[in-house]
Order: structure tokens, then sequence, then C-alpha cells
């Protein structure tokens, strides 16, 4: 494989520590809180949340009673999660590491999630076997992914035309988003899968306030203007973003209101 993925971690974790994602994370609580519930969190069973951002699942999932470890690439933003568990008021555990080299012992955990997280681990299958490989016979291992076609995944392909072409072999993250792909990545699993598409609402005071504030916050979007300011092409990524937006606005007053697709899988694994 011609994927250079040291070198696409090295990038993510750069990624990640630009701007402010743990702000942007906020507004996508409510489907963190939705993968703690659906995984059936509490009880004092283990869950370990992978690429656990500023704690959205962890979080949730820990004043549910479930015993946490939140893994992450990122240090910037396992700093944060701790800030906010202590202000929550809860144990978890948080962890430095890579998601397809997940640092714990076969069959470890009763629970594991993942909430726009591993999607973007470089290699998807080597990500999957990682989850499957972590946890428990009867475990329930759930995922959610935005989708190729729903507003976020488009927004991801428009930035991407402006991007040097991947290598062939590179799958984009998004394709977490679609159930066919995602079954095949579960498949040696023996896995019950169970998919719901469902919508996050994103709202601002226009388009352009909207794409304003992920200029500054949002580490994509800001290494995307890195690269290309230079070359003279933000301002027409730039306008494509906001006619995206603008052709997806539900408000009618001039505001914004979006809604941007994804797909939660719950996997049950075999007893």
């Amino acid at each position: 494989m011609s994927i250079d993925v040291s070198g696409i971690k090295q990038g993510q974790k750069m990624m990640w520590t630009a701007g402010d994602y743990p702000d942007l994370a906020r507004t996508i609580a409510s489907v963190g809180e939705l993968v703690a519930e659906r995984a059936q969190a509490g009880g004092g069973e283990s869950l370990l949340d992978v690429a656990t951002g500023s704690g959205n699942v962890a979080i949730p999932a820990a004043l549910a009673g479930a015993k946490v470890t939140g893994l992450d690439l990122t240090p910037k933003l396992l700093e944060v999660a701790r800030e906010r568990a202590a202000e929550a008021g809860v144990q978890i555990e948080f962890v430095e590491g890579d998601a397809e080299e997940l640092p714990f012992d076969d069959r470890s955990f009763d629970r594991v999630t993942s909430c726009f997280g591993v999607m973007f681990a470089p290699r998807h299958d080597v990500a999957a076997a990682q989850l499957v490989r972590v946890a428990r016979p009867g475990a329930r291992v759930v995922v959610a992914a935005w989708t190729p076609a729903g507003l976020n995944g488009r927004m991801f392909k428009t930035v991407g035309s402006y991007m040097p072409p991947p290598p062939p072999e590179f799958v984009q993250p998004v394709m977490w988003g679609d159930e066919e792909h995602v079954r095949s990545l579960f498949a040696d699993s023996g896995a019950e899968l169970a998919f719901e598409r469902r919508d996050v609402t994103f709202e601002a005071e226009s388009p352009e306030k909207w794409f304003e504030y992920n200029e500054r916050v949002l580490g994509p979007t800001i290494m995307a203007k890195a690269a290309l300011e230079p070359q003279g092409k933000w301002d027409t990524l730039r306008g494509e973003l906001i006619e995206l937006y603008t052709s997806a606005n539900e408000a009618s007053d001039g505001s914004m209101r979006v809604r941007a697709e994804y797909l939660l899988t719950v996997a049950q694994l075999p007893s």
C-alpha cells in the first residue's frame, strides 16, 4: 500500500490541534449522547471511546454509570476532555493513542464507541479490526460517521477537489457512513449490524457567519486555508462552500439552519 500512514496521522494530529475543535464539538454533543445510549452504557460496564475528542461520548457514558476509557491521538483534545470530565464530576481514564494500534489487550471492553472519530483513521479495515479485537464476546460496538451524500460529506468532497489527490488506495473517511462499506468492515466479526440514518442540525446567523466560524475553529478548514490561500484558490473554495450551506439552508429569515446526515452503526458481536 502506497499510503503514507505515518504522515497522514501526523497531519491529523496537527489538524485537530489547530483552531478550537472542542468549541465546535458542542454543536454535536447530542450525537455523543445518542452513541452512549445506543451502546447501552451504564451498570458498571467497561466502555472504550475511540478518538474521544473532547469527551462527547465518554462523559455521558460515565454519567450513566459505565467505567470509561477515552483514547485520542491529539493531546490538546485530551486536555480539554479531562477538564470537562472533572467539571462533570466523573472519573474517566484518558489515554493518548492510535485507533489503528489500540494499546489494550484483546477482549478488554464490554462496549466500544466512536463518534465522528475512527472514521478518520487512514486504514478502515485495520481500525475496524481493532475495535472488534478489544471488544469482549457479546460486546456492542457503536460508530457515528458523516455520510457521503450528507452536508458534511459534500463539504469534505468540495474541499478535497481543491487539494492534491490522495493515493488510489485511500478510502475517504465518509465511507464509514456508507452501509455496504461498513458491512464489509465487520464481515469477519460475525456481528449483527443495525443502522440508523439521522441528522444533526447546525444553526448560525447566516451561511457566511457559519463559514467564518468554521474558518476560526475547525482544523480541516484552517489547514485547507493555509494550503490554498497562497495559491490564490481559497476565495473560490470559500464561495463554493458558502453556496453549499446556502443551498441546504432551511431557514427563511436570513439566518441559517442546515441538517447534516450521519450514519449510526450498532454492531452486536456474537457471545
